[in-house]
């Protein structure tokens, strides 16, 4: 798992929690106990001339006012990015989206946006690309993967429906 290796590599801290496959933040849910820290919605995103890609990372019981958020990006309007794009940007498959997915994208492409709720907690939950894992990860270890990668993190208050 080349997330995993990455993190032990460079020493970066986290808690595993290995469990069935899982697809979508209620499934997650069913099988993943109260771990602590924020739990995430991470939406592939393109804009409507397909120029630009995104990963929202947002609290998963978030709902987001999507057209106002094109607003404050300066994007035309957004569409969910297909599998192929998922692969081709972020190196996953639907399921497996995760912060950690930016690992994948070297050239930087996809531009990452996360919820300041999500930025501000103690600890975020995560898949090390792969959805039969999740990772509790504390937010200065996070801090410190952005860091070795560097990449850029624009952190935002969510416009919410």
């Amino acid at each position: 798992m080349k997330a995993i290796e990455f993190l032990d590599t460079h020493g970066i801290r986290y808690q595993r929690f290995d469990h069935e496959a899982v697809f979508t933040c209620d499934e997650a849910n069913e099988v993943i106990p109260e771990l602590g820290g924020a739990r995430t919605k991470n939406l592939f995103l393109r804009n409507k001339k397909g120029k630009r890609y995104f990963l929202l990372v947002i609290c998963e019981d978030k709902a987001i006012d999507f057209t106002e958020l094109s607003k404050q990006l300066d994007s035309s309007r957004f569409s969910f990015g297909t599998p192929e794009q998922l692969n081709e940007f972020l190196g996953v498959e639907p399921g497996s989206v995760s912060l950690l997915s930016v690992l994948n994208d070297t050239e930087k492409k996809v531009e990452l946006i996360v919820d300041a709720d999500v930025w501000n907690a103690s600890a975020v939950l995560c898949h090390p690309l792969v959805n039969t894992s999740t990772l509790i990860m504390p937010m200065d270890q996070l801090q410190a993967f952005m860091a070795l990668l560097d990449r850029d993190v624009k952190v935002m208050d969510m416009p919410l429906k």
